[in-house]
């Protein structure tokens, strides 16, 4: 599954910068498919759906940091552990139950992103 940043986010910015597929944007910003992937120009997602890498897509969240679910991996392929987990002083970075994936489906998201 992806993880998700919940309200108790003090914004400190910890998670961003350990994330290996940059899914962890701060709240208001908005984010991109391209942005640390292999990704390019139009794309198709594992969903089937037909996006421009480069076009900025709508902020998750306008408050607090946010995980895009579409690019979490759970650090699968790179780490042991959830980086953003790992480094997260208030351990608001928790496995969101929203997006329950199997290991086979984080690592094909890896693979997807990173041109593996």
């Amino acid at each position: 599954m992806a993880i998700i940043i919940t309200d108790e986010c003090i914004n400190c910015g910890a998670c961003e910068p350990e994330c290996p597929n940059t899914a962890i944007y701060e709240g208001a910003d908005d984010w991109r498919y391209k942005d640390g992937t292999k990704l390019s120009g139009k794309i198709v997602l594992p969903n089937g759906e037909e996006v421009d890498a480069n076009d900025a897509q709508t902020p998750l969240s306008d408050d607090i940091y946010y995980i895009v679910p579409g690019k979490c991996t759970e650090c699968k392929g790179f780490h042991e552990e959830p980086q953003c987990a790992a480094v997260c002083p208030v351990d608001c970075c928790v496995p969101d139950d929203n997006h329950v994936e199997s290991e086979e489906t984080l690592l094909n998201r890896q693979a997807f992103l990173h041109g593996e």
